[in-house]
């Protein structure tokens, strides 16, 4: 794609999601992979005003990055950042950079983050150019739904058949909408969904998407990954695959709490016709997802950690809340 089509979906990242101006002092992430994406991110906020800088991760150190080095920390000391974008492809294993780093920039230097990790010019020109405010309207109405929810079941006609069980009053939802225009707030870029860390999930769920670097790897899976859920724990996978079952349970099952289902979502961003193959965008569409591993306590309220967070995406989702339902084959019925 030219610098022109990536344009639209940087102004919308940059000046409708981020709200970034004048008196801001901004930093792109990027790396060779998304440069171009990258330099459209820099190129809206130097027009918009702002102190703008374009930090490769190439340059920070060698890839995969598995820790914040301290030029880096020392840089972040002296620029104070007001507002931050990650626009970068994922390596194996870099979830252990990006974590402390995005927690050190909101809770430190109490930025405005927008995370578009695995970032693509087809998502710039799809998921980047939906409608924020229309998004944000639903990711709140289904957080209104769920929010005090006990149980909610979901199938799909592949085989998902699969309850979680929830504690509000301990686990808290939460809404990312795509509105990062106060301080000290993230979340991905496309956005929408509404998540929180389920006390126990049971049943079997059937994956056509899976996160972090198997997102890259494998792409939209011509058949879906069966994965057995007991107590909240994976217990079986399988796949006709099975060189990527095995990278699979390796990847999970060798980390504290990696096999452990962290978060329940419901994505809400109805501008997404199809699923890709990317999971940054795939997991914002209408149905659920679930991840393995961190459960992004500071936001949940879970008690316990992980530190990997690997994502499956379901489709054609049917969804009902306390025995309601409000999802039916991937759309909202309520």
């Amino acid at each position: 794609m030219t610098e022109v089509d990536l344009m639209p979906g940087a102004r919308n990242a940059v000046a409708v999601c981020l709200g970034i101006g004048p008196s801001d002092r901004v930093i792109v992430f990027s790396d060779a992979a998304t440069h171009d994406i990258g330099q459209a991110l820099v190129r809206v906020a130097h027009d918009l005003g702002a102190q703008v800088v374009l930090k490769m991760l190439e340059d920070i150190g060698p890839r995969p990055l598995m820790e914040v080095p301290a030029a880096l920390w020392a840089f972040l000391d002296e620029y104070r950042p007001t507002a931050t974008l990650y626009a970068a492809s994922g390596q194996k294993g870099e979830i252990r950079f990006r974590i402390p780093l995005i927690e050190t920039l909101r809770e430190k230097y109490n930025v405005r983050h927008g995370h578009m990790i695995g970032i693509t010019p087809e998502i710039m020109a799809t998921g980047m150019r939906a409608d924020y405010a229309a998004v944000g309207r639903r990711t709140r109405e289904v957080y209104e739904l769920v929010k005090n929810a006990r149980e909610i079941r979901l199938t799909n006609p592949s085989g998902t058949d699969c309850t979680g069980r929830f504690d509000p009053s301990v686990l808290r939802w939460v809404i990312w909408d795509g509105d990062y225009t106060r301080q000290g707030i993230w979340g991905n870029l496309p956005e929408g969904e509404t998540f929180t860390s389920p006390v126990t999930v049971d049943g079997v769920l059937t994956a056509s998407i899976m996160g972090d670097f198997f997102s890259k790897k494998y792409g939209l899976l011509k058949e879906p990954l069966r994965l057995e859920i007991r107590d909240g724990w994976l217990t079986g996978c399988t796949h006709p695959d099975q060189a990527m079952v095995d990278e699979f349970w390796s990847y999970l099952d060798g980390v504290e709490n990696g096999r452990r289902i962290g978060e329940f979502a419901v994505g809400t961003n109805e501008f997404l016709g199809h699923l890709i193959g990317n999971l940054l965008q795939d997991e914002k569409y209408p149905g659920v997802h679930v991840a393995f591993g961190n459960p992004y306590a500071a936001y949940t309220g879970a008690t316990w950690d992980s530190p990997v967070h690997v994502d499956v995406v379901m489709e054609q989702t049917s969804v009902w809340v306390d025995g309601v339902q409000i999802m039916q084959d991937g759309r909202f019925i309520y």
